[in-house]
């Protein structure tokens, strides 16, 4: 199925499922008009003796070089391979289609001057499967994702790499298999191209994305954690959460209350039960977790403003008849966005293994047995699990540290603040990645812990989260090869499977955005 999408009004559900599901997409046919007339003022500055940033001068620091007429055409093809600069593994192929639709959005908001050609040459590459390879390092924010972006130019003009049909191979090769013909890059098509946040949003989408995927998962976890503790649920009354207003704190909150519903665990103990308060890691679940959702929600409004936005330099403002430089490629606000992400991902993983902790600690864990193995001292039991967990959940303490505050001045000082929105963006993905095991880990743990309780049996709910659990990690009963059962279990995390597998409200699951 083709998606048509509206410049300017794209959502980020849209978006999600395009990238999900690798959809093809085609601009709304209302705003080819806007694209004409901003590709008509181009080329009239083009033809004309005034020097226009862009169009007729060369780039960055060569600002100041004229261009003449008969050289345009080889200045724009000598942007892109000049640019053609990224190095590093490649980026995957569902992230770089979501890439080129956001590329697509920007210049169908009609101010960036290309032909119709250009839209309808990615339009096609999308709907065909041509994917350009995208080296995923080099990009440092500002002035454009110049070097990600500039791969994906080259193969527009049949240069550089692409993938077809799971195959890699020269552009050129790829275009001609598809049935596509190479475009001729017109004046300032080139810098519109390249100049944009494209990459770095994208990034930070699936990161953004991903990050929900935990989070919520987080809230099941610990739900299953709470009841293998004994843990209480008096810290989960509405009235506590209300009091202080928090949306993702209460919405937490009630989630797992609900969870929880009917648990006999939890019922054989409400009462004469002696703890008057258990560990920070259960009772303030839903301020730590519920705080990374609201922050999270703020990221995804950034977001979803930037994958709409126009991004590249000069900009083409039609309605007044000019062409204007200004810094609109500056990933500034996508950098904030990854960097709070990254902060919601780091304190999401950090109070999880705070939990799996309690639950193998013999001395905290409330009268399971140490390690969560029925036989202790012959069997280690979920012991260097848990050491794992600490060491990703460090590890992602240090990958949080703020990418946007480490600027570096570029391009002879031209470009002297950059926002390192690319790997601040970039890096979601393995910090995901480091969650999905420690989330994975505790559901082993509190489903190990859960089943200590029989014949006490927990609610209607956590059982159907550890049917789908067991049914890709069976109960340790002793010692066994861990790395397959750590695997299946973060597995379940990463696709959202463990998460699905029980009713969480849309707030918790980040269908809010």
């Amino acid at each position: 199925m083709i998606i048509t999408l509206t410049p300017g009004a794209a959502t980020l559900a849209q978006l999600h499922d395009i990238w999900a599901h690798e959809q093809a997409v085609v601009l709304d046919p209302a705003f080819h008009d806007g694209i004409k007339a901003a590709h008509a003022l181009v080329a009239t500055a083009a033809a004309g003796e005034e020097a226009v940033y862009g169009v007729n001068t060369g780039f960055g620091k060569l600002a100041s070089v004229k261009i003449a007429a008969k050289d345009v055409a080889t200045l724009q093809r000598n942007l892109i391979l000049s640019h053609c600069c990224g190095v590093g593994d490649a980026l995957d192929v569902a992230t770089t289609r979501l890439m080129m639709v956001l590329k697509l959005l920007s210049l169908g908001r009609g101010a960036s001057g290309v032909a119709m050609t250009t839209v309808e040459i990615l339009q096609d590459m999308l709907a065909k499967g041509v994917t350009p390879v995208i080296p995923a390092q080099g990009s440092v924010g500002a002035s454009g994702d110049l070097a990600p972006l500039a791969h994906m130019a080259a193969t527009m003009i049949g240069e550089g790499e692409a993938m077809y049909e799971g195959t890699r191979m020269s552009s050129g090769a790829a275009l001609s298999k598809a049935g596509i013909t190479p475009i001729v890059l017109g004046p300032k098509e080139g810098l519109a191209l390249i100049n944009g946040t494209q990459f770095s949003t994208a990034c930070a989408l699936v990161g953004l994305w991903g990050a929900w995927r935990n989070a919520a998962t987080s809230v099941l976890t610990c739900a299953l954690s709470t009841d293998a503790i004994m843990g209480s649920t008096a810290p989960l009354q509405d009235a506590i959460h209300t009091l202080r207003g928090h949306a993702g704190q209460i919405a937490v909150a009630r989630a797992q209350r609900a969870l929880m519903e009917g648990s006999e665990i939890r019922e054989s103990h409400r009462d004469g039960d002696t703890r008057v308060q258990d560990p920070y890691c259960i009772r303030c679940q839903p301020q730590v977790t519920g705080a990374a959702m609201d922050l999270m929600h703020f990221a995804a409004r950034t977001l979803e403003i930037e994958a709409n936005a126009v991004t590249d330099n000069p900009l083409v403002l039609v309605d007044d008849g000019l062409i204007v430089s200004g810094g609109n490629f500056h990933a500034e606000p996508v950098g904030f966005a990854a960097d709070q992400i990254a902060v919601a991902i780091s304190e999401i993983g950090a109070i999880a293994q705070r939990r799996i902790a309690l639950m193998v600690d013999p001395t905290l864990s409330f009268d399971l047995p140490p390690f969560l193995t029925p036989d202790p001292g012959l069997n280690s039991g979920l012991m260097i699990a848990e050491v794992t967990t600490a060491a990703l959940m460090s590890e992602n303490k240090h990958l949080a540290n703020p990418c946007t505050t480490d600027s570096t001045p570029t391009s002879a000082n031209q470009e002297d603040h950059v926002s390192m929105a690319a790997h601040a963006a970039r890096r979601l993905l393995r910090m995901n990645k480091n969650l999905n095991v420690i989330l994975g880990v505790e559901a082993m743990c509190g489903a190990q812990g859960v089943e200590f309780r029989a014949p006490l049996q927990t609610s209607a709910a956590l059982k159907s989260a550890m049917e789908t659990l067991r049914a890709a990690v069976p109960t340790l009963a002793e010692d066994r090869y861990m790395a397959p059962c750590i695997e299946a279990a973060s597995v379940l995390v990463a696709d959202g499977t463990l998460a699905g597998s029980v009713d969480l409200p849309a707030f918790v699951k980040g269908d809010a955005t």
